[in-house]
């Protein structure tokens, strides 16, 4: 199979963007770890593939999967690449474009040049639908890692993801605890593990170890959580700027029951073609 791609990344978040609506896609979980595998496939966090819906109301499919193969519900720092590709492809002319997910659909707006907004939907706090096993909804829980105890914050963007405060993100064990707590039992699905510095109320450092990848440049979907953790903690104002590895993305949240809206770049790389 002969596939043509596009290399993307958001803040250094980097994907393959494969048009499957022009071009006959076949995709098994052993392709992707081929495509995705940095020394001998393209190299990428994540794969994204664009598809016609499914749903009449809605412009595409968003379909997404990690390095390791597996297929996941969301990503926000893809979903702004996903917006300017299929522009660029000439898919579509839309400045707002909605698209299906695993996760429920998101709304992309593209502003500028590179700058895309994207309405990620109200957050997921209840345990049960992150999912993260705990008897009551709270703003933090006690979780006991290899012998200690740590304070996350628990939410799901469309994905789940546990938010670590620490005092600096620099020296913070991101590959260490992030990957004990990636495949802790009390998150059944496994998750993504936030490291979150608080500068002040409007600004932020944040390390993500995202799951069935490893630590990221960026995490789009990363960064919504950390918001949403830290407001719910009183401890961020409603619109926070995060910087990340890769970069700085702004993230606005009034609050509980409404949306999370981020903001930032989607620079493409190169086109090539590859067989599979």
């Amino acid at each position: 199979m002969r596939l043509k791609f596009t290399k993307m990344h958001g803040l250094g978040n980097d994907f393959v963007m494969i048009d499957g609506i022009t071009q006959r896609v076949k995709l098994t979980s052993d392709k992707v770890r081929q495509i995705a595998d940095r020394h001998t496939g393209i190299g990428c966090d994540q794969l994204l593939l664009v598809e016609a819906p499914r749903d009449p109301d809605v412009d595409f499919r968003y379909r997404i999967y990690n390095a390791d193969g597996s297929e996941v519900e969301n990503c926000g720092n893809g979903a702004r690449c996903f917006a300017r590709f299929v522009r660029e492809r000439r898919l579509t002319s839309k400045e707002q474009i909605l698209v299906e997910t695993a996760a429920g659909v998101l709304q992309l707006n593209v502003q500028g040049a590179d700058q895309v907004s994207v309405d990620m939907g109200a957050p997921v706090l209840e345990p049960a639908k992150i999912p993260f096993q705990a008897d009551i909804q709270a703003e933090t829980y006690p979780l006991e890692v290899d012998g200690e105890t740590y304070t996350v914050g628990a939410v799901s963007m469309g994905n789940p993801h546990a938010v670590l405060l620490v005092e600096d993100v620099d020296s913070a064990p991101v590959e260490r605890l992030g990957a004990a707590i990636e495949c802790h039992p009390r998150f059944p699905a496994r998750v993504n593990v936030g490291f979150l510095q608080i500068i002040d109320r409007g600004h932020a450092r944040l390390r993500v170890f995202e799951r069935g990848v490893g630590e990221t440049r960026a995490c789009g979907t990363g960064a919504c959580a950390a918001m949403v953790s830290a407001r719910i903690r009183g401890l961020v104002d409603e619109e926070l700027e995060i910087t990340l590895p890769g970069g700085t993305l702004t993230i606005h949240w009034p609050g509980p029951g409404e949306p999370v809206t981020m903001t930032g770049p989607a620079t493409a790389v190169y086109h090539g073609q590859i067989v599979v």
